[in-house]
């Protein structure tokens, strides 16, 4: 489950700091850097949405990968598009951690849940994001609610294999950090 980089997507994922809202025609100014705040969505996509607020402000999607650039839900990069330009996200020590969070599980209500945090770092940023660097801390939380067995020897007993369909599930990433512009 490294919904961790996806939403950053990952980290996620994602990680950017606030500016006024820019006009057609209007050049952007130049972020100076400080802390931000990313937040998104923990999914079974490698695909998530992302919005970052602090020193920048700006929206968009992240994109989970291989080191390779490809796609890859369980991939320790992310690809974070933004409407101001873009930036990438190592996310390798996120995923690490996220790997090893051990779940809380309740089967007499077949429901479970895990978090788990670590930093992700930023770097390889284009348009306004030129010579992003930085560490954000990122939490990733996921909580899931689960089938019964419908037949057989467990009928009526939690089903919480990777096989068994969630009836509900909600995930995020969060995180807080400082970035700087070279």
């Amino acid at each position: 489950m490294r919904a961790v980089a996806a939403a950053l997507a990952v980290v996620g994922v994602g990680v950017l700091l606030g500016a006024a809202p820019v006009s057609a025609g209007t050049p952007a100014a130049s972020p100076t850097g400080g802390v931000i705040k990313i937040f998104s969505k923990a999914t079974d996509s490698p695909v998530a949405p992302i919005l970052i607020t602090g020193a920048i402000g700006d929206y968009g999607k992240s994109v989970s990968m291989d080191k390779d650039g490809k796609p890859d839900n369980n991939g320790n990069y992310v690809k974070v598009t933004l409407r101001k330009g873009t930036f990438e996200v190592n996310a390798t020590q996120l995923n690490s951690a996220t790997n090893r969070a051990a779940p809380v599980v309740n089967k007499a209500t077949c429901s479970f849940s895990f978090s788990g945090s670590g930093p992700v770092t930023l770097f390889n940023g284009t348009g306004l994001y030129a010579g992003i660097s930085g560490t954000v801390r990122v939490t990733v939380s996921f909580a899931v609610v689960g089938p019964d067995f419908a037949s057989g020897p467990k009928k009526g007993q939690c089903n919480l294999s990777e096989k068994a369909r969630p009836l509900s599930q909600y995930g995020t990433v969060t995180g807080t950090g400082v970035v700087k512009f070279s």
